[in-house]
Order: C-alpha cells, then structure tokens, then sequence
C-alpha cells in the first residue's frame, strides 16, 4: 500500500467505496454524473492503494474487525509489537464514520470533557482519562505523522464559538475544569476579540483551545493502514463478518469466503452496521445521521473569513462546524437527525447555515455534500468493553459525532492491554452505560421527541448550553 497523497484540489470521480445503508454522497451535477460519486475527502486523494477480499481459512494471533479509525490504530500498534495481526473491512478503509467525519480535532471522551470527568471519577483518576483523550491523543497522531512521515493537513488551534452570553459561563467552567486537571491550553475570549478568529456578527466571544485542531481524517486513516502494512500487517476488504465464535482454541471469525482462527484475540470497531456482532448488552447506542458539505472555491480569500485558519464549532442547540481546506474551500457541517435526509434537504439546509454565519459571502456554490452515520450513548461517553470466556475480545462503540483523536488513542490502549504494557482501557471499561430498550428501532421517533424537549428548554432558559 502506498502512503496517502494528496491532489492538487480534488478530482471528481466516482467513489472506490461501496455505498452503505442509507449513507449517501452528492456531487454539483456540472463536475459529472456518477451513481456513487467520491466524496470531498475521497476526491482530494490519490486512489493509490486497495486490499483484496479475504478468499481462504487463514489464522493469526489477533483479528481486528473494521478498518476505521480504531481498528487501524489497534492493528498498526500492536504490529509495532509484533503481533500477528489481520484487519478486515466490509467495505473499504475508512469507508463509513472515520473517513467522513469533520476532522475537527478536540479533546473528550465523545461528549464527555474535563467536567464530567471529574463529576465520575477521582481527582486523579478524572487528570489520567482527560490527559489520555486530550494532550496524549493529540500527540499520538504527531508522533505517527512524524514516524510514517505522513502529510495529513494537520493543523493546530480550535475555536468554539458562543451563539449566547450565558453561554461563556459554561465555556469558562470548562476551561477551568481543564485547567484543575494540570491542562491548560484554553482562552477564553469576548465578543470584539473573537472576531480576530471569526468574521461573523453571530457569537458572544469563545474559547481559543492551542491544544486541538484539524486533520485530514481520511489521510489519517489511510496513513495508519499505511504504517500496519509496513510491518507486515494482512489486511481485507470487503469481507463482512458474519459471526464470531470463541472455542477452546481460539476464536473463529467467519465470513462469506473464508474463516479466521484468531488465537489470542478479536478487536472490534462497532457501529451502527456491526453492532449485531456484540455479544452481550447492545443496546447501549442508538443511531443518528449527520452532515457535512464543502464549497467550491469561495468568492473572497477564507482568510477573510477565518484569519488564524482555526476550525470551529458553535454552541447552539443543533451545532454548527467549520473550517477551511483546500484551494480557498469551507467545509461546513452539522446537525443530527433520527432519521437520514435526502442530498436535496440537506443541501438547502447546509447552504442556508453558511449563508447564516456569514452573509458577506454573495455567491456560495456546494461542490459536495455527504451523510454520514453514528452512535449516541445515552451518557454521552464511548462504550469501551472487553468481554471473551478463555480469550480477550475487545469492542468499541458509541462515539456520539466526536472523538477523532481519541479513537486513535483508545486502539494504543487496546494493544498495550493485550500485551500487558497499561491498563489505560480498564479506566475506559469502568465507565457505566446504560441499555436503551428498542433504541436502535424507535431512533427516528426517539431522537426528534429528545431533541423537541431540549429545544422547549434551551426557550426558557437560552444561556444552558446544550449542543446535538
């Protein structure tokens, strides 16, 4: 596999990737007509590499199921070490979230930050888990950048902007919560100042965070696929599994053209297509939709429009988020939805949002506009677990539309787990979930009636901050 590159600005072209469930991609009709055109991402990358569909029984000592964030992480760090490791993917890598998300870079777990860490957990236990999903994951991918000498337009600096004043009160509890836990990246600033960032009339002031950023997400995931294959790692595409069974020796991964006799351990990256393959209480997350868009290139200079190049999000109710890439486009995104709305809804809705933020902008043009899939858990923290009789089965779900870095992080844990070098994902399995009795079926009712109570509150009291 070659290292992932980048084109000049994007080439419209179909896309390599099978489309799946009701995710789809939408390409302006004047670049071309494809059933399943490449999305923003996919177009602005080489093809450069595939895997072939898993055709025999082979065995290894580790089988990771998904070839997404996570599951690429996992298999790359425990290649590193020398495990024996297969990776399989039903579609394509970094074909569902992990490849089509915001690539906004921001510490948490999911949607749990600094303050809900330290409502859960011990003073120092609450300081390692907000350490472990804030400076040691944004590290990580630097390190990995830097090891595969990889180039995935990675940026530093991240704004989140108040649509209400009291909402500053909230940013600033939680930039002091940060701050008791010996992390302090975080300014908080007011309504003129902010405007040095952001050139809208829309927000209150915000909080300046040094420490995320943005990235590629699909160079990124790519990349660790990329640094797996260099030490020998097997990976397959298009190979569903459609059962796992733990026996004496080992655990049998099986799929329409071939099973896999892991030894010592399976790895899971759950979503909404495989949470089926959960063993024990999966019910604990319920599907929503998201979106996102680039533009074509803009009219003025995003300079203009973002001075420092920072990304950022808002804090109204049904978010918005945003942040340049390349040849003077914005990428803009947001919204979460218990059902998928068509390409046409979603373009007239995520156009009317950018016209919102920044009505200077006279003629704004979508080149794509994408859906994308996700789990929510009812805390709002990853469901991390680790289950198996005689053998260690690993599964990850639930990240609630956040937690690029993180996820990266999490799959080190699992390897260092496996092999004995940290506990960091013991801290990650003590977090309690709770099940949602017919979530996964009753989403599309479940999710609007929430989102109805939510809004009804944010009317009597605007300055709460609660974001979807």
């Amino acid at each position: 596999m070659n290292k992932p590159k980048f084109v000049e600005d994007v080439e419209f072209r179909a896309s390599i990737n099978a489309q799946s469930g009701k995710e789809w991609n939408w390409l302006n009709p004047k670049h071309g007509q494809f059933d399943h055109p490449s999305n923003y991402y996919e177009s602005s990358l080489e093809i450069g590499y595939g895997f072939p569909a898993l055709n025999a029984d082979i065995e290894c000592d580790v089988a990771v199921i998904g070839g997404g964030l996570l599951g690429a992480s996992t298999a790359l760090h425990l290649a590193e070490k020398g495990v024996d490791t297969v990776l399989v993917e039903k579609n394509r890598i970094g074909g569902a979230a992990s490849g089509r998300n915001g690539g906004q870079l921001t510490p948490g777990l999911a949607r749990w930050e600094a303050a809900e860490m330290i409502e859960h957990f011990s003073y120092e236990d609450a300081k390692k888990l907000w350490h472990f999903t804030s400076t040691e994951a944004m590290t990580l991918i630097d390190q990995i950048a830097d090891r595969y000498d990889l180039e995935l337009q990675r940026k530093r600096g991240h704004i989140t902007a108040a649509v209400h004043e009291g909402h500053l009160v909230g940013l600033t509890q939680g930039a002091d919560a940060r701050k008791y836990l010996g992390e302090d990246h975080t300014q908080i600033v007011g309504e003129h100042e902010l405007k040095q960032y952001i050139a809208s009339e829309n927000y209150c002031g915000g909080l300046i965070d040094s420490l995320g950023g943005h990235i590629h997400p699909l160079a990124l995931n790519r990349g660790l696929i990329y640094g797996f294959c260099q030490h020998g790692g097997q990976v397959f595409e298009q190979t569903e599994v459609t059962s796992i069974e733990e026996r004496e020796d080992g655990i049998y991964v099986t799929t329409p053209s071939g099973v896999i006799k892991a030894r010592k351990s399976v790895v899971m990256g759950v979503h909404h297509a495989s949470f089926k393959l959960l063993q024990k209480n999966n019910q604990t997350t319920i599907p929503f939709y998201t979106y996102v868009c680039t533009t074509a290139p803009l009219e003025v200079d995003l300079k203009e429009l973002l001075p420092t190049d920072a990304p950022v999000y808002d804090t109204q109710f049904q978010i918005d988020y945003y942040r340049g890439v390349s040849k003077n486009r914005l990428l803009f995104g947001g919204e979460g939805t218990g059902s998928c709305w068509s390409p046409e809804k979603t373009h007239q809705y995520l156009l009317g949002r950018i016209k919102h933020v920044f009505p200077q902008l006279k003629s704004v043009e979508l080149d794509f506009v994408w859906s994308g899939t996700t789990d929510l858990t009812m805390n709002g923290a990853a469901d991390s677990r680790k289950f198996g009789d005689k053998f260690p089965i690993y599964a990850v779900q639930g990240w609630s539309g956040h937690g690029v870095a993180q996820t990266v992080r999490i799959g080190k844990a699992i390897a260092d787990d496996f092999c004995g070098k940290a506990d960091d994902f013991n801290m990650l399995t003590s977090i309690q979930h709770q099940d949602i009795l017919f979530g996964r079926v009753l989403a599309p009712v479940v999710i609007p009636m929430a989102k109805m109570a939510y809004g009804l509150g944010t009317l009597v009291n605007p300055g709460k901050m609660v974001s979807f």
